[in-house]
């Protein structure tokens, strides 16, 4: 009887606690940027987000949906992310060894060489779908080269925003289409479609996506050229004079790159990583580990705490630029906590809506508007955006939408691919242009930019989603059941 309501949870009604979220976010917005100037992600957000799972949860109780079944669905929520969370603190504990070691300020080094602001934001793009390709993790290539970039970006006066927007397009990109991607393999499972049938079908939108935000970046590059750093020298010669650059550095990231090509877990590779940095900086910036422990000699004890301070907390490398000392800085696993927080919370709110039947009920209602061919494709966009707007997370958003709408597309004499291709273009990417969802929460805080400064500039995230109905409105590369494939 309880799951008969559960299901029957009117529309009305489930809309209301995202009516609440929505709401409060905004005036929270409203208050934080405008009225404080501070991160419109701060602490508050997280409340907020518990707050409206509160509500949901209250909205429950009355349609008989008692508090331990709530409470078992947010457990299962957080028990999803539960490597995430670990992720999150292995990648503030790596971006600190990095740091320390001169990996990160090598690769700004070097990027500031051979970079130039006309070609730079492409050149990202380039570079992120590459690594993106090659590993199979928009995550991971954020963690890596795409710190760096952001760094490079900085010092070459580019706004962190547009460096983000092309990070995060590249990363997408290589995400989607690689054979390793989690979600990639979830959406060619959920729908039953053959893996490299997914990948050839997702290149008819993926490939025309990616080249419109090329063709922008290259715009965007010339038209950032008067205004970027075009001497570079004293940059060069300031990370030169603070750290022990070397080519060799490079070994560690290529390391890890090659272990989560060998499909390692992405756990244990972070760990090497981290490891492997902390060896690093004893052996290449041993001087980096003498100033910050205030010794004139290398000691065991003083290592020790310098290295487990970079990991665990905040560390800071001074130099004689302002633009590097704030880039040379970190925070550790303790830097990622505010993101975890945003995720818990995230998670909270979304088992709260699965377990009243909020979800179901907005899904069911996109599937009966779903009368032609153009709206069911439509239909199948706009849930994967609820999904990742409400459950806040895109395997969640994957799984829901491609279990719903799959007999739908087979009632239409549409081929499973084109579900499959959908669901890549929307929930995949637009996972990441959502402040409170795990993946946007996870890249802003990675990178340091916020949503709402790459949000516009995450070009390839926002425009596959309309990509995706253009091919669906004109009927391009749709293919039916009848067809031979």
């Amino acid at each position: 009887m309880k799951e008969s309501k559960k299901k029957n949870l009117p529309l009305s009604v489930a809309i209301l606690p995202l009516l609440f979220l929505v709401i409060l976010l905004s005036f929270n917005l409203y208050v934080n940027v405008f009225i404080y100037e501070a991160d419109p992600l701060a602490g508050s957000s997280q409340f907020i987000l518990i707050l409206s799972g509160a509500f949901a949860a209250m909205i429950g109780m009355k349609y008989d949906i008692s508090y331990k079944e709530v409470i078992n669905s947010i457990s299962n929520s957080i028990k999803s992310v539960t490597p995430a969370l670990i992720i999150l603190l292995w990648v503030g504990a790596l971006a600190g060894t990095w740091m320390i070691s001169g990996i990160i300020p090598s690769m700004v080094y070097y990027g500031l060489k051979l970079l130039d602001p006309n070609i730079f934001l492409p050149a990202c793009i380039i570079i992120c779908s590459i690594i993106s390709l090659a590993t199979g993790s928009s995550w991971t290539t954020s963690a890596t080269v795409g710190i760096a970039l952001v760094g490079i970006g900085k010092a070459l006066g580019i706004p962190a925003g547009m460096v983000g927007g092309a990070v995060i397009s590249g990363a997408y990109f290589g995400d989607k289409l690689s054979p390793l991607s989690d979600t990639t393999n979830l959406a060619a499972a959920v729908t039953k479609v053959g893996l490299f049938k997914h990948i050839r079908y997702l290149t008819y939108t993926t490939v025309p996506s990616i080249s419109i935000a090329l063709i922008v970046f290259i715009i965007l590059g010339i038209l950032q050229t008067s205004d970027g750093v075009t001497d570079n020298s004293f940059l060069i010669d300031t990370i030169s004079n603070t750290f022990n650059i070397s080519l060799i550095l490079f070994i560690v990231p290529l390391i890890v790159i090659i272990m989560i090509i060998k499909k390692t877990p992405p756990i244990r590779a972070l760990t090497i990583g981290t490891l492997s940095g902390a060896l690093f900086a004893i052996i290449f910036q041993p001087q980096i580990i003498m100033e910050l422990s205030n010794s004139s000699s290398m000691t065991i004890i003083g290592s020790y705490k310098v290295l487990v301070d970079t990991i665990t907390s905040s560390v800071s490398i001074p130099t004689d630029s302002e633009v590097l000392n704030e880039l040379f800085s970190t925070g550790g696993m303790i830097g990622m906590l505010n993101t975890i927080f945003l995720v818990i919370a995230t998670m909270m709110f979304g088992g709260a809506m699965d377990a009243i039947g909020a979800i179901k009920s907005i899904s069911k209602a996109l599937l009966k508007f779903a009368d032609s061919v153009f709206k069911l494709f439509a239909s199948t966009v706009a849930s994967c955006l609820a999904l990742n707007l409400t459950a806040s997370d895109q395997y969640l958003s994957i799984v829901v939408s491609g279990k719903m709408f799959d007999k739908a597309f087979k009632d239409k004499g549409l081929a499973p691919e084109n579900l499959s291709r959908t669901l890549e273009d929307s929930a995949t990417v637009t996972s990441a242009l959502i402040p409170w969802n795990s993946c946007g929460a996870y890249h802003s805080s990675v990178l340091g930019v916020s949503v709402g400064e790459y949000f516009i500039y995450a070009i390839f995230n926002w425009i596959s989603p309309f990509m995706t109905l253009i091919y669906a409105g004109l009927r391009i590369k749709i293919r039916t059941l009848t067809d031979k494939n």
